[in-house]
């Protein structure tokens, strides 16, 4: 009999996996539960515009039940019963096969007055329409944190006339996922564009007044007006689910190359696990759609007895204004890097090499062509140093 495969977070990772199970023939129960209570939607658009319809489903409302699909709204499990085979949330709920895909969460602030009104973490469908609605309002944004997130809802705030103020704690923004060389570019590009961008800074408290936030505060003392304050620190894996049951767990889950936990009944995917990566020694946690789709084909394959699929090249995108960024590979310090194109007309690409002269990633702006080949590249090489 086919078993019964429950699947704990209905985000990109968990829905794309009940939808290749049934794509691939699987025709036991399929139950998948969701903590929000909105249909699942893409999330990467909701730091990248706040204008027009904010949700865009993953699959339209009629596909769950015209493919099976158990779908629970609003629902969180609460822990799991690794001996019994049962997870728990409002009611038990047995499964033969679980899945999890749980997700990561944004770091919090931890400062003083981080909890008064105005001040936002972009994560969910409600967090967006929550910015939305003081942006309308307001016209002075605060981003504190200079990752992907941060300059996409900066980009997008400035398209809507918005005063920016991007606050980073180290030397440079996306110090911790680009290459230097990236970094200068797109923070010249951002600035170029009216956004202000106050590196080496650390946020010491948020002022405020009648409770709503008015000012972030400098550890030199700098105070920045603002009424909209958008908290982009990091993510944290949601792995205490895991943790709880008895996985293992290394900031995030630990997963094999086939989405395998240490317990041959449950697998996990997506931004949730640490996982083997083509071309990274080790193991690390990657968040993006491709690398949860992966996840989602390795896991399907698995719980249908089915050949793995090809390891594929980590990748990664990002929109502001009007750059497409595309990366291939993963961005290590060290070794050399060629640029090709002109970052001052938008369109460009560094490659990176090692000290063989191996490309061993690309970053690329507006240039499709050098990202596919680059990827093509990687993924040959790749699949030789399986043989």
């Amino acid at each position: 009999m086919s078993p019964r495969v429950v699947i704990v977070g209905n985000g990109h990772a968990g829905t794309t996996l009940a939808a290749l199970l049934r794509q691939g023939g699987h025709r036991g129960e399929i139950v998948l539960f969701g903590d929000e209570a909105n249909l699942p939607y893409h999330r990467p658009p909701l730091s990248k515009k706040f204008t027009g319809e904010l949700a865009q489903w993953l699959r339209p409302a009629p596909f769950y039940a015209e493919q099976g699909i158990d779908l629970r709204l609003g629902d969180q499990v609460v822990s799991i019963d690794r001996t019994a085979r049962r997870v728990h949330a409002s009611s038990s709920c047995p499964y033969d096969v679980l899945v999890l895909a749980t997700g990561a969460r944004p770091r919090e602030l931890s400062v003083s007055g981080a909890g008064v009104g105005g001040v936002v973490m972009l994560r969910t469908l409600e967090d967006a329409r929550a910015l939305r609605k003081h942006l309308v309002a307001e016209r002075r944004m605060v981003i504190i944190g200079g990752g992907y997130i941060g300059l996409e809802a900066a980009a997008a705030a400035r398209a809507q006339g918005v005063d920016v103020t991007i606050v980073e704690r180290e030397d440079r923004v996306l110090a911790r996922v680009a290459s230097p060389e990236l970094s200068a570019m797109l923070a010249a590009y951002h600035r170029e564009r009216g956004t202000t961008i106050v590196t080496n800074a650390v946020v010491r408290r948020l002022t405020s007044r009648d409770r709503q936030v008015r000012a972030v505060v400098l550890d030199d003392g700098t105070a920045i007006p603002c009424e909209v304050v958008v908290v982009g620190v990091g993510a944290e894996p949601r792995d205490e689910l895991a943790a709880g049951a008895g996985l293992v767990c290394e900031r995030g889950i630990v997963v094999d190359e086939c989405a395998r936990t240490g317990d041959p009944a449950v697998f996990a995917i997506g931004d949730v696990t640490r996982r083997p990566v083509p071309g990274v020694d080790g193991a690390m946690r990657l968040e993006s759609i491709p690398s949860a789709t992966e996840q989602a084909r390795q896991a399907t394959a698995a719980i249908l007895g089915l050949d793995p699929p090809s390891p594929e090249v980590p990748w990664f995108w990002s929109d502001q204004f009007d750059l497409k960024l595309k990366i291939a590979g993963v961005v290590q310090p060290g070794g050399e890097v060629e640029r090709r194109g002109d970052p001052s007309s938008g369109r460009f690409a560094l490659y990176h090499r090692d000290e063989t002269g191996d490309v061993t990633a690309v970053e690329t702006a507006n240039a499709p062509a050098d990202f596919m080949a680059a990827k093509s590249l990687l993924r040959s090489r790749h699949a030789r140093s399986r043989v």
